[in-house]
Order: structure tokens, then C-alpha cells, then sequence
């Protein structure tokens, strides 16, 4: 494999691996910082392996943290502005037992030999490692065909893929998201071995089941990753419901099956660098689509009436069952349930794109905005915004916008009133909107101080005067709302 020709490893690691070193102990960088560095990529960790014990390592920093049976060391480097370099871990040389809960070793043991670390790994892009010399990279440490298979994009096992899913089944899912992060493809053997026992996922906690999940979802090629998940066996025992969508025709908008479909929404938000919320809603928006169909004799095509209510209701049981945060479902849901807002936009109106606010929550409008989009070329429609998102999108802003009116000045008609010593009345009305007038051809205007003394003035002036004033007002409020509004529809290219 080529040496990287820039060196990537920051200062920070470089220190902790020569404070081993100095100490008397062997050092190297490990695992999937080295294959990254080699690959180009930028590591998101950093991890070192030693024949140091727990015990020894702890004394050469200024500060640890050591809480784990596996020898695990966090040594701590809090002035550093890399959060990647923050928290480095650093681990003894390992040998483990068996696995008897599909999880964790019954037994952990310290070694001497980095090659007893190596061999208990999971992959062989992961089973490398390299020793630094003055901070670049001395020596390679390959004993599985690691860098080969880095090459040659390639996942497989360290030994026999039964052995190692025995041991930990979560592998089969780590198997398919490394694939996906780094679009490698799976060993032919290794991928077998998951499907021969893609049923051992069953005894893994769903909480490390949504953490893998969550990873491929967040990955540049979700779309590959559930669809490699169902072909490997390990979707049925994860999420069963979205297969269901597989074969179930849509109406002619659509070219694509429920399933396709499904995925193709969560593809676009991933090639939009959506957050989680809405990949998670574009993946199960139309989950209930298999339940609620229906055929219409009058069109001859398929319907789903209420699968968006029916399947806001199936989300929530999913991600409940997955144990995502109550914030992450509750917005999920609210996307589900609402996304089928609107149709056609000659008559939609003001007040309902209002009440879809109120229901959505304002800081969800956008997000919803945005899962339509997805929607959209889900369906196999090129076009992300054609006029009637455009209309949307230009109503939505038009509901958002705080309207012109006398609730902006800094006066308010209890000041009126307290300055002129005066009951309610129209005359009220008339200086507010007199002072409107002002505020509108001079923002700067809007204190209460300049207004304080301009209502006085205008308390003063005869009732026909500051009627006039007031009328003038209400024309410049009209002409500058027609101008907000009109701003807003050219900005969308709508009428």
C-alpha cells in the first residue's frame, strides 16, 4: 500500500504515541484511523493500541479517564481546538474469549503481541496499523490482507465470517455501513455468512441496532444501505414494515413501487445533506401505503386514503421500538402525519396554509417543505421545484411574515389615551394610523420617545386634519404590504 504523501495525524497523537515510546512500551495507531488515512479521508477518531497496561498508561498524562473492563484509556487533551483530539483513546494489546451474549467478550486479556490485537478485530480494513517515527509513518503492520482488501474497496472478516457474527452479530450490520460510508462492496463470504445468519440481529440490544441504523440513514448512500439490509437478511428483523412496500403499485405520478419509492425519497435528502428528522420522515412517509390501499373503479388506479395518519401512527411504533429520542419522534411523526398538505394551489388559501403552521409548528414548516421535495422526486419527477412548491413556499412566507400594522409602533392606544388624558375612541384609531404613516417613511422614527412627542402634536390638530393624516396612513400600510407581498412572489417566481 503507498504511503499518504501528506501526513495527516495531528500533534496531539503524535505525543501521546512518543510519551509511550519514551516510557519504554510499543505504540501504534490502529484500526479505522489508519484505514482513513490511507484512503485520504479525514479520521473522526484516533486510536492507539500498546503492550502498556491500564495501569501505566494512566501515569504518563495529565489527565484520564479509565472506566471500562476492556483497558480502555481515554487520555484527555482539553486545550485542544480538534474535537477529534479531545478524548483519544488508547488501548492495551487484547485477547478475548468467547461471546457468549452476542455482544461483548465473557473474558478480556492483556498481551504482549500486537498480533493477538489484530486478530480479534472485525475487519480486515480494521486489523491494521502503523508505528510513527518523529511523527510520520515508520512501519506497516498488515497481517490480514488489510491494506489489500483497502485497495480493493473491499470488506471481509478477519477469519471465518461465521466465527466473527457468532461472536458479535451487530458485525453484520457494521459490515454493510462501512460499505456504505466508504462505498466499498461486501466479500462474497462474508455477506453470505450474514445472510445464513442475519437472525442472530435479534439478540443484539436495539439500542446498538439504531446507533448502526442511524449511521447508514446519515451515510451519502442510504438508499444502497437498506436495500443491501434487505437483501442480507437483516431488514426483516429490524424494520419488516418497509418490505411490505415492496411490488405495491402506486397511480401513474408514480414510476416507482412503494418500496423504491420509499427509498428513493430518503436518497435525495441524503444527496441534500439533510439532518436525520427528515430522512427518517422521507424513508417513512408512506409507510402505511400497503394497508390503506384502496382501487378506484372511476380512475382505475390505486388509492391510500388516510396513509398518512395511519402510517404517522406506525412511525411513532418504529422509532419508539427503536428507542429514538422523544424529540427526534415527535418531529418525524408531525412530518408523516402532514405530508400531504395541499393540492392544488388555485384554491388554496391564506388561512388554511395558516392553520397547516399551526399544525406542522413553525419550526417544522420548512422541513416539511422540504420532505415534499423528497416526495416529489421520489415519485421518479426530475423537477425539485416546479410552480407549485414554488406557490407553497411562497404562501408559507407570506403566513410567516409579521404583518404592518399598529402593533409595531412603540405606542400603543393605553399611551394614547394616558398622553391626551382621554377615554376610548375613534380619535385613537386615527393617531395610531397618523403615526403608522410617519413610522412606515422612516423606521428610524419608531421610538417611543419621538412618538410620545408626535402624539402630543397630533392630539392637538383639528379632528378633520388628523382624520386626513390618519386615511394617508392606512393607503401607505396597504402600499407597503402590496410591496411586501410582491417582493415575496417574485423571490419565488410566482404570480
Amino acid at each position: 500500500m503507498k504511503m499518504p504523501e501528506n501526513n495527516p495525524i495531528p500533534p496531539e497523537v503524535v505525543n501521546i504515541v512518543e510519551a509511550l515510546e519514551k516510557a519504554g512500551y510499543q505504540a501504534c495507531l490502529v484500526g479505522g484511523c489508519v484505514r482513513d488515512i490511507f484512503l485520504g479521508r479525514i479520521p473522526k477518531d484516533w486510536d492507539i493500541t500498546t503492550n502498556a497496561t491500564p495501569e501505566q498508561i494512566q501515569p504518563l498524562f495529565p489527565k484520564t479517564v479509565y472506566e471500562n473492563i476492556y483497558g480502555t484509556v481515554a487520555v484527555i487533551n482539553e486545550l485542544a481546538t480538534d474535537e477529534r483530539v479531545r478524548n483519544v483513546e488508547v488501548t492495551p494489546y487484547r485477547l478475548e474469549s468467547s461471546y457468549s451474549d452476542r455482544r461483548h467478550p465473557d473474558n478480556v486479556k492483556f498481551s504482549s503481541k500486537i498480533e493477538d490485537d489484530l486478530k480479534r478485530r472485525d475487519f480486515t480494513v480494521n486489523a491494521v496499523a502503523i508505528s510513527l517515527s518523529k511523527g510520520a509513518i515508520k512501519d506497516i503492520i498488515d497481517l490480514y490482507g488489510g491494506f489489500t482488501d483497502i485497495r480493493a474497496k473491499t470488506i471481509r472478516t478477519v477469519g471465518n465470517p461465521d466465527d466473527r457474527f457468532n461472536e458479535d452479530a451487530l458485525r453484520m450490520m457494521r459490515a454493510i455501513r462501512l460499505g456504505v460510508e466508504l462505498c466499498f462492496t461486501c466479500n462474497q463470504d462474508t455477506f453470505k455468512a450474514i445472510q445464513s445468519q442475519s437472525k442472530l440481529i435479534k439478540e443484539v440490544s436495539i439500542e446498538r441496532i439504531r446507533d448502526e441504523f442511524t449511521k447508514i440513514i446519515m451515510s451519502d448512500h442510504p438508499m444502497k444501505g437498506i436495500e443491501l439490509l434487505h437483501e442480507a437478511g437483516l431488514l426483516a428483523h429490524i424494520v419488516p414494515e418497509l418490505e411490505r412496500g415492496l411490488g405495491v403499485k402506486q397511480p401513474q405520478a408514480h414510476a416507482y413501487d412503494v418500496w423504491e419509492h420509499l427509498l428513493r425519497s430518503l436518497q435525495h435528502a441524503a444527496d441534500k445533506k439533510w439532518e436525520l428528522e427528515i430522512r427518517l420522515a422521507a424513508l417513512f412517509h408512506d409507510i402505511a401505503k400497503p394497508e390503506t390501499k384502496g382501487f378506484s373503479h372511476e380512475t382505475q388506479q390505486p388509492t391510500f386514503y388516510g396513509h398518512e395518519v395511519v402510517g404517522s401512527r406506525e412511525t411513532r411504533k418504529i422509532l419508539e421500538r427503536m428507542k429514538f429520542s422523544r424529540v427526534t419522534i415527535e418531529k418525524v411523526t408531525k412530518l408523516v402525519r402532514w405530508h400531504m398538505f395541499f393540492t392544488d394551489t388555485a384554491t388554496i388559501t391564506l388561512s388554511a396554509v395558516r392553520r397547516m403552521i399551526v399544525n406542522v409548528g413553525k419550526e417544522n414548516i420548512w422541513d416539511l417543505m422540504n420532505l415534499r421535495i423528497c416526495d416529489r422526486i421520489g415519485t421518479g419527477r426530475p423537477k425539485e421545484n416546479p410552480y407549485r412548491l414554488r406557490k407553497y413556499k411562497s404562501m408559507i412566507e407570506e403566513a410567516l411574515r409579521d404583518p404592518i400594522s399598529v402593533t409595531m409602533l412603540k405606542v400603543d392606544g393605553r399611551k394614547i389615551m394616558e398622553i391626551g388624558k382621554m377615554a376610548a375612541g375613534p380619535k385613537i384609531g386615527m393617531v395610531l394610523n397618523a403615526l403608522l404613516e410617519e413610522v412606515l417613511e422612516d423606521p428610524k422614527l419608531n421610538t417611543e420617545e419621538y412618538l410620545t412627542k408626535k402624539t402630543s402634536e397630533l392630539l392637538a390638530m383639528p379632528e378633520q386634519e388628523l382624520k386626513k393624516l390618519a386615511e394617508k396612513g392606512k393607503e401607505k400600510k396597504e402600499q407597503s404590504e402590496e410591496k411586501e407581498l410582491d417582493e415575496i412572489r417574485q423571490k419565488h417566481h410566482v404570480l
